[in-house]
């Protein structure tokens, strides 16, 4: 791939929201890398996008150094860099396993730490990138029995902030698109009237964030469907 051909990392990458991102920034001429715990899944959108795919668990410092070492090989110059990863437990206070919480806040929010970090180092360099955390209402609102995703959300929520005051006057665009709803997927079919955010219709809100002037740069959205209470 061209050195200096725009480049597209999603971290996190599967058959969902990923996917419709991937198939979306393709169409755009970008290279396309996909970095997940389990690239095997990935194998089908390699062949249909020529991507590259990267083993990476997002909250080993080491592998995430690696894959922005892997990249740079691709392009020394990542245009958008997208942070999907989340995990969920459920479960009152009283019951939840540390060590479950402990890695389930690692993967929600300090592996977004240190992808925006290895992203941040290589756009403040070339003075330009846009940088994408994929939120959800949980990171504006805690539910019950629900702490867990709450507090990695919230962290994220606040890393999408805190990075877009410091480094949008670097010319790098911060952006958290809270995802107030369930995404549609071969898995989790739609049942119908569009009561599912549809990942496509998703997809085209991240690329109109990453159309926008600089004039008029947004920092964050709530997507959610018609239906969904607020």
């Amino acid at each position: 791939m061209a050195q200096d051909k725009k480049t597209c990392i999603i971290v996190g990458a599967g058959s969902g929201l990923s996917a419709s991102l991937a198939r979306m920034f393709a169409a755009e001429g970008m290279s396309i890398v996909l970095a997940a715990r389990n690239i095997q899944k990935l194998d089908g959108l390699r062949e249909e996008l020529n991507c590259e795919l990267v083993k990476c668990d997002a909250t080993q410092i080491d592998q995430v150094e690696n894959l922005f070492a892997s990249t740079d090989q691709i392009s020394k110059q990542p245009s958008i860099v997208i942070y999907n990863p989340s995990a969920r437990i459920r479960g009152d206070i009283t019951s939840l396993d540390p060590v479950k919480t402990k890695l389930a806040i690692e993967t929600t929010c300090f592996g977004a730490f240190l992808v925006a970090q290895q992203a941040a180092i290589r756009m403040t360099k070339n003075g330009f990138g846009s940088i994408f955390f994929t939120g959800a209402s949980a990171g504006v609102k805690g539910f019950p029995n629900s702490s867990v995703f709450a507090m990695g959300k919230f962290a994220l929520r606040g890393l999408a902030q805190s990075l877009a005051r410091e480094l949008q006057p670097k010319n790098i665009h911060v952006a958290h698109f809270v995802i107030d709803g369930g995404i549609s997927s071969d898995f989790r079919p739609d049942p119908g009237e569009q009561t599912l955010l549809n990942p496509d219709e998703i997809a085209k809100t991240y690329l109109h964030f990453y159309r926008q002037d600089r004039s008029a740069w947004s920092w964050e959205i709530e997507l959610r469907p018609w239906v969904e209470k607020f």
